[in-house]
């Protein structure tokens, strides 16, 4: 992201969300952010992923430069070098957890084919082996968060965006979901944005992104929970 700039509203009810900002993830890599409530975490996390377009500035994923896609190759650009995880899991009851891990692939028809091999290897990383043939009413928070991890990584993405991934699970479940993402970055080079309030999530990152009002004013890396939640406390304080 360069020197993006994003304004919601208009006239004297115009908020600026994001204030030329500036950030690279570099690949490999798991990067959190963090901020007060209204600092801009989401419209962050909606920019980066092509959700949103940016007044001003641009956006690069890979070597694909967001600005000039139509709608229509955002779109396919989201579905095919994009992974979602999202705090509502986003599972369709219909299907099994093997069916939702794979419906990004078959969404995308004739322009992506199933990798069985990558499909067997996520299966198995996220536990779910057990589990592949259940619907998701019939899995645990935490299983079905895991579903939905293994659904955002099955066509092997550029970077894989999380909002508040653990907002929905006990802290047992949590910390499972959170050392499933370190794992990955780790073992498969995965790219890794995660937006959260919880500074105990943000301590499985390499790095946390501060903002307020819609500016980056820090950067921690290697950060603890307490680094973390002491930052934090002053910034709301």
């Amino acid at each position: 992201m360069t020197g993006v700039t994003k304004t919601h509203g208009s006239g004297r009810n115009a908020v600026t969300a994001l204030d030329d900002v500036s950030a690279e993830l570099p690949r490999g890599s798991f990067t959190a952010v963090m901020g007060p409530s209204g600092s801009g975490k989401s419209t962050f996390l909606h920019c980066a992923s092509g959700l949103q377009r940016p007044d001003r500035g641009t956006v690069e994923i890979g070597d694909r430069d967001l600005g000039g896609l139509s709608e229509t190759a955002l779109t396919e650009l989201r579905r095919e070098r994009i992974g979602f995880v999202f705090q509502g899991f986003n599972l369709l009851p219909a299907l099994t957890a093997e069916q939702n891990i794979t419906l990004p692939v078959r969404l995308a028809g004739r322009r992506l084919r199933l990798d069985k091999q990558w499909l067997e290897q996520l299966v198995d990383s996220t536990g779910l082996s057990e589990r592949r043939r259940h619907r998701p009413g019939e899995l645990s928070g935490g299983q079905q968060q895991r579903v939905a991890i293994a659904r955002a990584l099955i066509t092997r993405p550029e970077v894989v965006f999380a909002d508040e991934p653990t907002g929905a699970l006990d802290t047992t479940t949590g910390r499972a979901v959170l050392e499933l993402l370190r794992r990955l970055v780790h073992e498969t080079g995965q790219t890794v944005l995660m937006v959260t309030h919880d500074p105990v999530a943000a301590s499985y990152a390499d790095a946390v992104l501060l903002l307020v009002d819609g500016r980056i004013i820090e950067v921690l890396h290697s950060p603890t929970a307490e680094a973390v939640a002491g930052r934090m406390t002053r910034l709301e304080g």
